[in-house]
């Protein structure tokens, strides 16, 4: 799956441009920021997933920021469509293939285009390091915000893709960029101001961020995979989008319950949650398969006798 998107991804139009015009436009905004000196230099604060940080980094890091974070994540709100309207998934889940490895093969194909964008960045950043005088702390706190963003937001996109129309997904988009921010927002803000400042305690909370993003956005694209719901089940699809809407409030729950030290816990119960919510109905491995046929006019077979003709 991810060698299949990423084959026809690379041959888009919304890989090639973007890629051409991010480098032109990174060089012609690190280039004004040394005429300019407009160089923050202030680590203090410096973790990932510091929005605030990324915005007031001048303008070379606001242009990848918007690249490889809003405008490549944002077409991916097509993947899971194009499976779902001509029932391709129906054919993949047939195989060996499973709900988590279709929704992962798109989000690996699809962050991987983000990442190779950003990997091509990399020269810029050294050359900020080197003749700019900006800390190498600083140059990763807004490398990984990037990185942590994308991912965050191509799972998002790829959740809002499995809906039918333009304005559900646009809908359950916002609703989880609105959700997700809350959910991992308050945890973040607690251990920065614990930790007074992006210390240890900040980028655990940051990556169990992350990894909150990322899991609740293919879950909600996987819950719409499913081929079958029984009678006294629940719809996937609405049970994922009322934990997005309950989660802000357990997370900003425990963390304030436990004065904003355990935030990253509200965050690992969330991802749990998530996980177990949608869980393909299964036999258990003892038990042993037992179909019969089912052929108009041939009587079942009858089972053994074994009171031995008594």
């Amino acid at each position: 799956m991810t060698s299949k998107e990423l084959r026809q991804s690379l041959r888009r139009g919304s890989f090639v441009w973007p890629f051409i015009g991010i480098q032109v436009l990174a060089a012609v905004s690190m280039a004004a920021e040394f005429q300019s000196g407009a160089i923050s230099a202030d680590a203090k604060y410096a973790g990932m997933l510091n929005f605030w940080l990324l915005a007031n980094s001048g303008p070379f890091w606001a242009v990848c920021g918007i690249i490889c974070v809003l405008i490549m994540p944002i077409t991916g709100v097509t993947l899971m469509g194009q499976e779902l309207e001509e029932g391709n998934h129906e054919l993949l889940l047939l195989t060996q293939i499973t709900r988590w490895k279709v929704v992962k093969g798109k989000f690996l194909a699809l962050w991987g285009l983000c990442f190779l964008t950003f990997l091509s960045m990399l020269p810029y950043v050294v050359v900020r390091y080197l003749v700019g005088g900006v800390e190498w702390s600083y140059e990763l706190a807004c490398a990984g915000t990037v990185l942590g963003g994308s991912a965050v937001f191509c799972a998002g996109a790829i959740g809002a893709s499995a809906f039918i129309g333009t304005g559900r997904r646009i809908g359950v988009l916002a609703l989880y960029i609105v959700s997700t921010a809350f959910t991992c927002g308050i945890p973040l803000i607690a251990s920065a101001g614990v930790g007074r400042g992006a210390g240890w305690f900040y980028h655990l909370t940051a990556l169990c961020a992350v990894a909150y993003g990322v899991i609740s956005g293919l879950a909600l694209g996987r819950s719409r995979l499913r081929l079958g719901i029984h009678a006294y089940e629940v719809k996937p699809g609405g049970i994922m989008i009322g934990l997005m809407l309950f989660a802000p409030f357990v997370s900003g729950m425990l963390t304030a319950v436990t004065c904003g030290t355990c935030g990253f816990a509200a965050l690992l119960l969330m991802i749990l949650m998530v996980m177990r919510l949608d869980r393909t109905p299964q036999a258990p491995k003892w038990a042993q398969h037992n179909a019969l046929p089912n052929t108009p006019g041939l009587a079942p077979p009858q089972p053994p006798d074994l009171t031995g003709g008594a």
